[in-house]
């Protein structure tokens, strides 16, 4: 396959991916509306580096191998689940606010570093991804493909998941979208919490027993 012609098919097919709901857009919502602009920029970055951690193993031909063993696709499901459901915990024990300031936060400050980490383990734990990427390097990709070649797509790919994340971060933050959200209060940081906790179940119900 032509550099270009892999290029525009890993675009199309990746953005896709991207957009569609799951763990990661709802944790950068959570972020966003709960800690505000810049831990939702930090967490949508900590969620492309996660992407990075798929990549390079898929390079090396493990996705392949968690995908078909069954105990490590379980203990990824377990731990994975259990890590959207801790975080859809936070969400629901939020407390209410009396006011509500568009200038500050709903949720106790938060390092840059836990921010970024959340976000990594929030992609890296998804269950999904290892079934994902080898239906991408079975249909697009292949590890025969240069080294640099495959850097770059996984370069591309990274650039456009916090591109995207990062899109849905400024869209929560436009004034009139915000303050209806922040109206809300903490019942927004609520109902995120039962979806992230919800999709957490969900991962952990699929585990063969």
């Amino acid at each position: 396959m032509e550099f270009w012609q892999g290029f525009v098919l890993i675009t199309g097919v990746h953005l896709l991916a991207a957009m569609s709901p799951g763990p990661d857009f709802v944790y950068v919502s959570q972020q966003t509306l709960s800690r505000g602009r810049t831990t939702g920029l930090i967490s949508s970055i900590g969620i492309a580096l996660g992407l990075g951690v798929h990549i390079v193993y898929s390079v090396l031909g493990m996705a392949a191998l968690v995908a078909s063993s069954a105990w490590l696709m379980t203990a990824v499901k377990i731990i994975g689940g259990a890590y959207l459901i801790y975080l859809g915990i936070q969400g629901i024990r939020a407390r209410a606010r009396s006011t509500v300031d568009l200038n500050a936060t709903t949720a106790a400050p938060q390092s840059v570093s836990t921010a970024l980490w959340k976000g990594v383990l929030c992609n890296v734990l998804n269950p999904k991804a290892p079934v994902y990427f080898v239906s991408l390097f079975t249909v697009v990709l292949s590890p025969e493909m240069p080294m640099w070649q495959l850097a770059v797509y996984g370069l591309w790919m990274m650039l456009l998941q916090a591109l995207w994340f990062a899109a849905v971060v400024f869209l929560l933050s436009v004034p009139r979208i915000n303050r209806r959200f922040q109206a809300a209060g903490h019942w927004v940081d609520r109902i995120l919490g039962v979806a992230m906790a919800g999709l957490g179940v969900k991962v952990i119900s699929t585990v063969d027993v």
